[in-house]
């Protein structure tokens, strides 16, 4: 988790004093030229720390027991991401305890830990979603697709992936201008912490979905000629658990008995 959390450390600072790069870029509204000075080399740092980690987290990112193998690299990238996702749900945790600890027994709440605990939501959903594809884990109905012949299969797989990148397209059609203006004048939340929320999630919700639509073609082209799976109507792996946990349960009635 060494090279999530350099990410996550660089990517934070690089994203809230990002409206420097926006002004050393020549791309700077009157607000954001009055407020920031052009980036200098903490800037320049942070992107250095978020390249390396990044690089160096999708070179050596390596799957768990329960997940499906990586066979691209860009298994690679949606793993570290999903990593770097983990990561962030421990830090929410984190920041909505701390929250409350100040709110119910020191009544000394805090001004920014509601909207960045929306913020790191906001991130940790999207990158879920492209666990998801990744790990082909998405909600699937088998009733019908078990049952056609692979040739069928293999058509439906295509009518499946063409739908989501025809509903890519439709998204960054309608809302890269959009996302593009809220991102080039910095909009924030508009509360006491005023965080970059809408300059920051518009144009992440567009990347992300770019992302799940490249990673369904993947999938598609890694599936093409591997042998049709069949799913039974019930996890058997989950049955097998069920039945080991109600076998040591009965052991530890006897042994009490």
């Amino acid at each position: 988790m060494i090279w999530p959390s350099l990410f996550i450390g660089g990517m934070a600072y690089l994203v809230w004093n990002f409206p420097k790069f926006i002004l050393t870029l020549g791309w700077a509204n009157d607000a954001i030229s009055s407020t920031y000075s052009p980036a200098a080399a903490p800037e320049y740092l942070a992107v250095l720390i978020a390249l390396v980690a990044a690089v160096v987290g999708v070179r050596t990112v390596r799957t768990s027991s329960i997940e499906d193998d990586s066979e691209t690299i860009l298994d690679d990238v949606s793993l570290f991401l999903a990593r770097v996702a983990m990561m962030l749900i421990v830090l929410l945790v984190s920041v909505m305890f701390y929250e409350v600890v100040l709110r119910y027994v020191f009544e000394k709440p805090t001004l920014w830990a509601n909207e960045l605990s929306l913020w790191m939501a906001g991130f940790i959903f999207l990158l879920a979603g492209l666990y998801a594809m990744q790990q082909r884990s998405h909600i699937r109905i088998y009733l019908f697709y078990d049952v056609m012949p692979r040739w069928a299969q293999k058509l439906s797989d295509i009518v499946s992936v063409l739908l989501i990148w025809a509903f890519t397209i439709s998204m960054i059609w309608g809302g890269l201008n959009e996302a593009q203006a809220k991102f080039l004048r910095w909009e924030t939340f508009g509360t006491a912490f005023d965080p970059p929320l809408p300059a920051t999630m518009k144009p992440m919700v567009l990347l992300v979905i770019l992302l799940v639509s490249v990673q369904a073609l993947a999938n598609l082209i890694a599936d093409w000629r591997k042998a049709p799976e069949h799913h039974a109507p019930f996890d058997e792996s989950e049955v097998e658990e069920l039945k080991h946990e109600f076998e040591e349960r009965a052991e530890d009635a006897k042994t009490g008995a």
